[in-house]
């Protein structure tokens, strides 16, 4: 993979295993650190350890909300297990780049708020 020079860019190559990267996300997340993953139970691994978590589509995952998200995640794949088709998410448009865009930015305002 090619990496922009500069920045505080870095490649972390993962150990094999289905969830090895979600493993190494959780154990290097923070308080104060944004992830952004549509991946649910990920979102709420990180919640648990305090970081803030947007969904692609700017949905931002919370405490209050992330219980409904996995359970409605387990319900939709235990549907598929029985051959019922559930459609799959949206189609990405400009709508849900200007609310990840709005929501990322609200985030990290928060964020500088909460330093200080």
């Amino acid at each position: 993979m090619r990496i922009p020079s500069g920045g505080d860019l870095k490649l972390e190559v993962v150990g094999p295993g289905f969830d090895a990267a979600d493993d190494w996300i959780v154990a290097h997340v923070a308080r104060g650190d944004i992830v952004i993953t549509g991946d649910i139970p990920l979102a709420a691994r990180c919640l648990e350890r305090g970081a803030s978590v947007l969904g692609p589509a700017g949905r931002p995952f919370t405490e209050s909300n992330i219980g409904e998200a996995l359970a409605t995640r387990n319900l939709l794949a235990e549907m598929r297990g029985a051959g019922l088709e559930s459609g799959g998410p949206s189609r990405f448009d400009p709508r849900d780049r200007s609310r990840f865009l709005q929501a990322l930015d609200q985030a990290i305002h928060a964020l500088k708020r909460a330093r200080g």
